[in-house]
């Protein structure tokens, strides 16, 4: 073989194996023109505009035909890069202790259909997850868009290899039911496309977070949300979820805050779990949760609308104190650079933002010296973002092979 084919073929692998890198790029709005794609993989200018050629025919993203430049900017204008609005989708699940939603995630976290969201949780996993499932492919059938997979956020810690949920306990699912096994064959049987994952609801949330949201460019990434009951956590590490050795690190809603306080699910007493998830709110502010509408949003529609009424008020400093209190021992173990709160504990550190800071600030070791930012999750449903992100993964590890 002559040395021109050799330099060509060496291009071209090098230019494919460029191909899921770049992808991550656009897909995380890291590279919204060809100049930052070629400045970030460290490639010709020539390599980078044959990549981002490949992903356009691939159908993934969309290449501006004529250059242009932001106001104000210098030097040459570039091409715009952009994810495809018609490209493949992959189909996302979420179970929680209210209800279940399905919905179609396209690349860039972008929920392109949800179905109607179910308020019932029956006690057999087969029968919501068949449900739900169900409801994804008629999306998919509604909207005739390419699916490259599923996945599904579960409120439990996922064991792994065996993909179980090990303890259910705001639903009334048997520990250690096989939610990726059943989860995977209601995908198959219902005839939609690619393999299916599942995962911790906080972990996808958090994972979505760090793609496309509040925790964008942090390298120790802290998520601490309450679900619709109880609270959990999550850690990325360098862009991964750190999720231990069988998946069941980071249970952070059961660290004790409270030692006087309620009885946990988990064998404890005055844990995140049961001090600062929403029914715990209500109850501190002499509210009786009504039937109609999901413990978060009674939690979150109380704090908002009425925080000056007085036991509303000290309910609130009440749970931010306890909040605190755990987040400061995270900080002492985990030393993040930054921390996300979500559902309730969103709300709540929107409502007195000083007062949280302060509790961390001064029950911390490394929060008297240099305090870590603290900031709402801003990405609407992202556990169902993150479950979509689970299945957009293959993709994004080497988008020939995923779509061929």
């Amino acid at each position: 073989m002559n040395g021109k084919a050799t330099t060509t073929r060496t291009k071209l692998e090098r230019g494919r194996s460029a191909l899921g890198p770049a992808l991550e790029l656009v897909h995380t709005g890291r590279a919204p023109t060809r100049a930052v794609l070629t400045s970030e993989l460290g490639v010709t200018r020539a390599t980078a505009g044959a990549v981002a050629a490949e992903l356009e025919a691939l159908g993934l993203i969309r290449v501006d035909s004529s250059p242009g430049s932001a106001a104000g900017s210098q030097g040459r204008p570039s091409h715009r890069l952009a994810v495809s609005e018609a490209g493949p989708v992959a189909l996302a699940a979420q179970v929680h202790a209210d209800g279940f939603r399905a919905a179609l995630v396209g690349l860039g976290g972008r929920i392109v259909a949800t179905a109607p969201g179910c308020v019932a949780v029956m006690a057999d996993p087969a029968q919501v997850l068949g449900e739900v499932v169900a409801a994804g492919a008629q999306l998919l059938r509604d909207t005739g868009l390419r699916c490259v997979g599923a996945g599904l956020a579960v409120p439990s810690a996922v064991a792994e290899p065996e993909g179980t949920a090990l303890n259910p306990l705001h639903i009334a699912w048997p520990a250690g039911s096989p939610v990726r096994e059943i989860f995977a064959d209601c995908v198959r049987e219902t005839g939609v496309t690619g393999p299916a994952f599942t995962g911790n609801d906080v972990n996808l949330a958090a994972l979505a977070e760090h793609r496309h949201g509040a925790g964008r460019g942090a390298q120790h990434l802290l998520c601490v949300a309450t679900g619709h009951r109880g609270v959990g956590g999550a850690l990325v590490l360098d862009g991964r979820l750190h999720s231990g050795s069988s998946g069941l690190a980071l249970e952070v809603g059961h660290l004790t805050v409270n030692a006087e306080g309620r009885p946990c699910h988990c064998g404890g007493r005055g844990c995140l779990d049961v001090e600062t998830d929403p029914l715990a709110f209500l109850t501190a502010a002499r509210r009786e949760p009504g039937p109609e509408e999901s413990l978060l949003k009674q939690a979150g529609d109380l704090l908002r609308t009425e925080y000056e009424d007085v036991a509303v008020r000290h309910a609130a400093e009440e749970l931010i104190d306890r909040l605190g209190l755990g987040l400061a021992g995270l900080v002492n173990i985990l030393n993040p650079d930054r921390i996300i709160l979500g559902g309730l504990h969103r709300d709540l550190l929107d409502a007195d933002p000083e007062r949280l800071r302060a509790v961390v600030a001064d029950r911390s070791l490394w929060g008297r010296s240099g305090s870590v930012p603290i900031l709402p999750c801003t990405l609407a449903h992202n556990s169902l973002v993150g479950a979509a992100e689970l299945a957009w993964q293959p993709v994004l590890d080497d988008p020939l092979a995923a779509l061929a």
